[in-house]
């Protein structure tokens, strides 16, 4: 089924160095969705500076074509450890203190969802987004290393053959989608949040003994609805105020009501790009929810999904 004509810039094949992978105070891995959309609006910002001040990024998807986790695992060692930066010395020759900070190197593409494009200002917005992205421009804490030319495709939302021109395109690499759907069926069961969120993450080890004594170890994870739930891996989305907006000594924008706030997790799936029918499916866009004090970033088909329900951090 056919639907409305979508514009997308796609900004392919960027290459992040040191982005920030402490994506919420108890998660490391990939960056949060909340420094993908912050990235494409900053952007956004530059472009209307720039002078097309029509233009408007409506919303963003992600695709990973390869992120590496800057963590070293020596022989015999249980866990991990953080691989810091190489500090200066400070004046005495002593390394100086600093915070151990997450850190992985991303390859990612990135396409965002336009309005108030028009034919005539094609060539010259890719110039400038071209331009910004050689600049000073961040993406994830990370610097920008390098990127493939960034180019326009309008895509008709639902149209077969248009979907698969733009994900054979996205090969290979994975997108990332939210799976809140996951713990909304753990929650109904009765688990709390948190242990919803970890029984799709743990890996259960068994073990077999046949009649000769060999020893066979399996390992399993949690299935939905009798099926494996897929790449599953725990997402920050966004954030819940736990104060009232007010006034903060030096903070950054005096203009605006500031409060504190803690980071939203939920649960998102890595998919294979072919796997995608719509470009709903991969999308994300800001959300506030004021009566529950949210800020979110999230899909339209979860929205939609969600849209009934009186209490959404239930379900983070």
């Amino acid at each position: 089924m056919s639907g409305e004509i979508k514009t997308l810039l796609i900004l392919p094949h960027i290459k992040v160095h040191n982005a920030n992978a402490l994506s919420s105070p108890f998660t490391i891995g990939f960056p949060a969705m909340t420094a993908w959309l912050g990235a494409t609006h900053a952007l956004q910002r530059k472009l209307n500076h720039d002078g097309f001040t029509d233009l408007s990024f409506i919303a963003t998807g992600v695709v990973s074509h390869q992120c590496a986790l800057q963590t070293h695992k020596g022989v015999g060692d249980y866990v991990s450890s953080i691989i810091g930066t190489g500090n200066p010395l400070d004046k005495n020759g002593s390394r100086s203190a600093f915070i151990e900070e997450a850190r992985c190197h991303l390859d990612v593409t990135l396409l965002v969802e336009l309005n108030g494009l028009t034919k005539s200002d094609e060539v010259a917005v890719l110039a400038r987004v071209t331009h910004h992205l050689q600049g000073h421009m961040k993406m994830a804490s990370g610097d920008i290393k390098g990127f493939h030319e960034p180019y326009i495709q309008r895509v008709e939302d639902g149209e077969a053959s248009d979907i698969a021109m733009l994900t054979r395109k996205l090969m290979p690499g994975y997108v990332l989608v939210e799976r809140r759907d996951l713990m909304i069926a753990a929650m109904d069961d009765g688990q709390d949040a948190m242990d919803a969120l970890l029984d799709y993450l743990v890996i259960h080890q068994s073990c077999t003994k046949d009649d000769e004594g060999n020893v066979t170890w399996q390992a399993k994870r949690k299935t939905y609805q009798d099926k494996p739930a897929g790449w599953i891996v725990p997402i920050a989305t966004g954030f819940h105020g736990i104060t009232e907006l007010g006034e903060a000594k030096n903070q950054r924008d005096p203009e605006t009501p500031h409060r504190f706030a803690e980071s939203m997790v939920t649960l998102g799936e890595f998919k294979m790009p072919y796997r995608i029918h719509s470009l709903n499916e991969i999308m994300w866009h800001y959300a506030v929810v004021p009566e529950s004090n949210l800020y979110l970033c999230q899909q339209t088909h979860t929205q939609q999904k969600l849209a009934s329900t009186d209490d959404w951090s239930d379900f983070y």
